[in-house]
């Protein structure tokens, strides 16, 4: 070592800086060095001059040693050129590891594009289907008092007059409110009229729900008082669209051409009851009022229990027992129910969901065990090569190691494609679930990707155990043994029987997937063949909401301007409205009395009100009397009406009904004119009840109405809706365009969710097969494959081609065979999930087992024929030389 004279001693501090930032192997060697150049710089050319050197050296070379050091801490690597000693063995062998899997399958293109487009697929759909469930089934629903709010069983069918009496003294309840559907126009300018959904509350249903407004107050007390001044409290989304004014509170808003003082406007994110609902309204409570179209819904008291308030509604059926008289099918003193708020709001949709998601969930098992089975197919092959690192020493967590990076490596991979896939299709499944409102609180947001990368993680470690397990199972020291079963194209039992219970597992989980599309086919096939009474073919449908401004005169003139204008389209038959039209689940009905007949026990039959043409529109036939002509007049008093059969047969047994007089309904008499066939005026469900029509001119009330136009050919009826809202708007702007359909989608919708999730499982079911197919298909080539020479010999000593393919497709008979009996026994487990969904079928349906069965098998069979007929077509001259 060079010594350096006490006066040539350089400065500590550059020392100093350059000794904390080398490597402590090399430390003290280039300080040594430095010191040595410094002292000749500081003898030729002057300490200053050595100073400002050693300065220069020391800063300049910081930026790169710190790189350098940084580095090596991060990863365990040497820069390349580099001799330095590493710094950390379990980062370098992971970063080794991630190179190494990289390059591996990169390799193997078909495995590694297999390997993450069927995970991918798996994730995507989980991921997209959480997004869709999360907000509905998971998220606290937009208010407070979520716990503690019930909703009186017969929705939709309590009165003003029942809630007046009621106000205040329901027992087990501290407070009580009611709301109905009234959807409102709003008009700006010289625009066409267009529909908010609206409701029509109590002044209490805020206070009762816990919902507080972002702006402004809640309806106060007297609010809903007949003659109060009308007031409105506003969505977050409509306060947006009217300029976001923050200063809104207090000024003047138009609703169906009356005037109405904002008081409040809704945080963002709230809804009730759905989050189509744009502006709440307070309904003016008459307490003589018998409009039966509100719900009652009621906050629980303070040490109330909200599953168990069974005695509390004994109670109140027996105060409503002594105040109201009821008719048999709307008894509210009889099984009265409070129903947690959430089941009611959401009830129908969880079955629907819940099935989607496990569905989903099942696929992705699939995809991770068809991934387990191809990692596994890739240890088994490299056999030899694990058996000889294992002799010259690698431990277990070393061997097992780079199979978890290269899982997890898929797993990132399959993961940002799948999250891509949700995002790419979220708006899809949107539309095929049956969430119909709710489609609205359905969002795409940044939670999708999260929860797509958490399940793709999830997925990877389940994934990863398989081939681990194998790995830890065999004794990788047994070099000879291992060789010996590589070189003769043998493997060990274990890896085998791993590989076939992964088989089994997807063949079971596809067939229950299978099975559940089955039930789903045969149950809407059945709904399907129900007769509605009417004929769907070629009809379209245009519902409008009126302003509550137009006046009686007005309104009739406007439809009938808009029935001639319907009329006079190319391909159109006849044109007719209806206050409602069939299979729509929601129905108007009245009392009814027969004139001259014994006092009949309170009953009620559905009403609707129609134009003349609506029966010769809607399919319908006359059975006996006459229809409506379009200038029906009313003589002495008398208003016209048109029965069904089964009116008929229920109030005239035996009896001719034509001219015959009934009341109800109205103050004037109604004579019967006709009888036409029955209709299933409400759900489909629901089957056909009595029901009475009306023509529309006598109405005075109609704020809602369909026009309903009969084309030519079915294609006709869907070209024409759009024309026909232009024409409505042009026509009548104070009319609001609600929506345009075809009473073939109409029919669609009543059969109901089952039909949209038949289609979904359908797919996926397809989807379950085509996985199950590749894991079959890769099962049964490795167990080709690794009998080649076998297969070989046996054909070179006369075994045929076919008895070769016989074989192995045997095998794979064997699996689908043993997979189809374990996906039938979980089906008829996990056959309630659908049980809801189901009609004229049950769990246990022997034709809709037999073709899930089928399908799978088929599926099965083809797949495992493909490699028994390459094996079997192989040379067994070729095969015997390789070996």
């Amino acid at each position: 070592m060079t010594t350096i004279p006490k006066s040539d001693t350089p400065p500590p501090l550059p020392l100093l800086l350059l000794g904390r930032l080398l490597p402590r192997a090399e430390r003290e060697e280039v300080l040594s060095d430095v010191r040595a150049e410094y002292a000749t710089m500081a003898k030729n050319l002057g300490v200053a001059q050595a100073n400002s050197w050693l300065w220069q050296q020391a800063v300049g070379s910081a930026p790169s040693l710190m790189k350098w050091s940084s580095w090596r801490s991060i990863s365990g690597f040497e820069p390349r050129a580099n001799n330095y000693s590493p710094g950390g063995p379990m980062l370098k062998n992971v970063f080794a590891d991630i190179r190494y899997a990289a390059r591996r399958l990169l390799a193997r293109p078909s495995y590694s594009l297999l390997a993450i487009v069927t995970l991918a697929l798996g994730i995507g759909g989980t991921a997209a289907v959480y997004g869709v469930a999360r907000p509905l089934m998971f998220d606290a629903l937009p208010f407070a008092n979520e716990k503690d709010v019930v909703t009186f069983s017969f929705s939709g069918s309590w009165t003003e007059q029942e809630f007046a009496y009621l106000r205040g003294k329901i027992p087990g309840y501290r407070l009580a409110g009611t709301y109905r559907p009234n959807d409102v126009t709003l008009r700006e300018g010289d625009a066409p009229a267009r529909m908010l959904p609206s409701i029509s509350m109590s002044s209490e249903l805020f206070d009762v729900l816990g919902a507080r407004p972002m702006l402004g107050n809640n309806l106060k007390a007297g609010d809903d008082a007949v003659g109060a001044d009308p007031v409105a409290i506003l969505s977050y989304g409509l306060w947006r669209e009217l300029g976001a004014n923050p200063s809104i509170v207090g000024t003047r808003i138009t609703l169906d051409g009356q005037p109405r003082t904002v008081v409040g406007v809704m945080p963002r994110g709230f809804w009730y009851p759905t989050p189509r609902v744009r502006v709440w309204l307070p309904q003016p409570i008459n307490p003589e009022g018998q409009n039966g179209s509100y719900t009652l819904v009621a906050r629980i008291a303070p040490g109330e229990d909200i599953n168990n308030m069974t005695a509390r509604s004994h109670q109140l059926e027996k105060i409503l027992k002594e105040r109201f008289t009821y008719s048999h099918d709307w008894d509210k003193t009889v099984n009265l129910q409070a129903q947690p708020v959430r089941e009611y709001l959401l009830g129908d949709l969880r079955p629907a969901i819940a099935a989607t998601f496990v569905a989903m969930g099942l696929i992705l098992l699939i995809a991770c065990t068809n991934v387990a089975a191809l990692m596994l197919g890739q240890v088994e092959g490299r056999a030899s090569e694990l058996a000889v690192r294992a002799a010259l020493g690698a431990s277990r967590r070393r061997l097992t190691q780079p199979l978890i990076v290269e899982a997890l490596l898929i797993g990132v991979v399959a993961g940002t494609v799948g999250a891509l896939l949700a995002a790419a299709g979220f708006g899809t499944l949107v539309r095929a679930l049956p969430l119909g409102a709710w489609s609205e609180s359905a969002s795409f947001d940044w939670t999708l990707f999260v929860a797509a990368m958490l399940f793709s993680m999830v997925a990877m470690l389940l994934v990863v155990l398989i081939p681990s397990s194998s790995l830890f199972r065999r004794d990788h020291a047994n070099l000879q043994g291992v060789l010996s079963n590589a070189r003769t194209g043998g493997v060990r039992g274990g890896g085998v029987r791993i590989e076939r219970g992964l088989v089994i597992a997807e063949v079971a989980l596809a067939m229950l997937i299978a099975s559940g599309a089955a039930l789903l086919v045969r149950s809407v096939t059945n709904l399907y063949a129900i007769d509605p009474g009417i004929d769907t073919r070629g009809v379209a449908v245009i519902d409008a909401v009126v302003s509550g401004d137009v006046k009686p005169e007005a309104r009739d003139a406007a439809f009938n301007e808009i029935l001639l204008t319907l009329s006079r389209f190319p391909g159109v038959q006849s044109t007719a409205l209806a206050m409602r039209i069939p299979l729509r689940g929601n129905s108007n009905s009245f009392a009814i009395t027969i004139e001259g007949a014994e006092q009949l026990e309170r009953s009620t039959t559905f009403f609707r009100a129609v134009s003349a043409d609506y029966f010769k529109t809607m399919g319908m036939k006359l059975k006996s009397g006459r229809l409506f002509i379009q200038d029906e007049k009313s003589d002495s008093g008398e208003v016209a009406v048109v029965i069904n059969e089964l009116l008929a047969q229920k109030y005239f047994s035996g009896q001719d009904p034509i001219g015959r007089r009934i009341g109800g309904g109205f103050h004037l008499p109604q004579r019967i004119i006709g009888v036409v066939n029955d209709v299933t005026e409400g759900a489909l469900l629901d089957g056909k009840k009595p029901a009475r029509y009306f023509l529309n001119s006598q109405f005075w009330f109609m704020s809602g109405v369909s026009f309903v136009v009969k084309t030519n050919r079915p294609r006709d009826a869907e070209a024409l809706l759009d024309p026909a809202r232009a024409s409505i708007n042009r026509i009548a702007p104070s009319f609001a365009v609600q929506r345009t359909t075809t009473m073939e989608r109409v029919f669609d919708g009543a059969v109901g969710p089952a039909r949209q999730i038949m289609l979904l499982l359908t797919i996926l079911s397809g989807l379950a097969l085509l996985l199950g197919a590749v894991g079959i298909y890769g099962v049964i080539s490795h167990f080709a494959t690794r009998r080649k020479r076998d297969w070989a010999i046996r054909v070179a000593l006369g075994l045929t081609s076919q008895r070769v393919v016989t074989n192995i497709v045997g095998q794979g008979a064997t699996l689908i065979i043993a997979g189809v009996v374990v996906g039938a026994a979980l089906t008829m487990l996990f056959s309630k999930m659908l049980a809801s969904l189901l009609f004229g079928v049950t769990g246990l349906d022997p034709l809709a087992f037999l073709g899930a069965s089928a399908a799978v098998l088929t599926a099965g069979l083809i797949a495992a024929f493909v490699p028994a007929r390459r094996a079997g077509t192989v040379d067994p001259a070729i095969v015997l030389r390789e070996q």
